[in-house]
């Protein structure tokens, strides 16, 4: 727990200072999307009841594994006396806590209008209300959910780089998430600028614990 309260501040920082150029990338992308009405021809076009009900898993588990997951890994960690599965679970942890933090920071500011599921007519996604907490931090740009998944995914992706099922397992639950709220509570360019900035994040948190909360590369194999 000390790595990670000492870690946090800093790592929050370095997902700006060293690569403020994706999020000019998300942004950007977000602009095209948004402009271009793709974002609008992506919700019209997903509008189905087997969509939004397939969705709603990935709200739902996209939520409380964030939660459930760490503590977990933690405490299971501690039990069985597993310093590397503990630090796995403070590594997920620490990157679902600076997704959440950093995706609610941008939602202050950008205050985006989420889809109405019931509205297929108008075209409501050109809609952000910029200012200050315009519209809360729960809905709008970028989607938090994907963001906390894909910071979560990546962290394991590069803390452990051996472990293939792990990482087609990570990624993929990282996806599903994501497209699973772009079907119903989020617009495309929500998802896509939450993987971007969660990628991020995953490889900010990842390189910090590599370096201060695994061991050796011998005991991160041996978890693997």
């Amino acid at each position: 727990m000390k790595n990670f309260i000492y870690t946090l501040p800093k790592n929050i920082l370095s997902c700006f200072k060293g690569y403020w150029i994706w999020h000019i990338v998300a942004i950007t992308l977000t602009f095209i999307l948004v402009t271009t009405n793709i974002d609008w021809y992506y919700f019209i076009n997903t509008r189905s009841t087997l969509l939004v009900y397939l969705s709603l898993p990935a709200a739902i588990l996209g939520g409380l594994l964030p939660i459930i997951v760490p503590i977990y890994l933690i405490l299971r960690g501690k039990i069985i006396k597993n310093f590397i599965l503990e630090n796995t679970g403070w590594a997920i942890g620490q990157a679902a806590v600076i997704g959440s933090i950093i995706s609610s920071f941008y939602k202050f500011f950008s205050g985006r209008i989420q889809p109405n599921i019931h509205d297929v007519t108008n075209n409501i996604s050109h809609n952000f209300e910029f200012g200050f907490f315009r519209h809360g931090i729960f809905w709008g740009w970028p989607s938090s959910h994907t963001t906390v998944a894909f910071a979560m995914a990546f962290s394991l992706i590069l803390l452990f780089p051996k472990n293939k099922l792990l990482k087609i397992s990570s990624f993929l639950y990282a996806l599903c998430i994501g497209i699973g709220v772009s079907f119903s509570i989020h617009w495309l360019s929500d998802f896509v600028a939450g993987a971007i900035i969660g990628t991020i994040i995953g490889i900010v948190v990842a390189g910090s614990y590599k370096k201060t909360a695994f061991v050796s590369e011998q005991e991160r194999e041996t978890c693997a």
